[in-house]
């Protein structure tokens, strides 16, 4: 089974006060630094492979239905300011 489709660790979400709720967004939240920290190596790799092609003319391809189509639009509409690429 993939993490996605695990058991939720948050069932009866209706029933918690707000305060229950607010702690267990902040306890995941508190999950990411650490998961960020592990992939360091990974994403300097990726970065560093993908760097030199963008900037010889390679592409980034944005692949998502629904909210992540949505999302993948407005994160690819900052990388032109952000890298001095263009974009088409």
């Amino acid at each position: 089974m993939s993490i996605t489709e695990s058991e939720s660790l948050y069932n009866d979400l209706e029933k918690k006060s707000v305060r229950e709720l607010l702690e267990a967004i902040h306890e995941e939240d508190r999950k990411v630094l650490p998961a960020v920290q592990k992939t360091i190596p990974q994403i300097e790799a990726l970065v560093t492979a993908v760097a030199p092609r963008m900037k010889k003319g390679g592409r980034l391809f944005y692949v998502g239905a629904g909210t992540s189509g949505r999302l993948g639009i407005l994160d690819a509409s900052e990388i032109p300011p952000l890298t001095g690429l263009v974009m088409i």
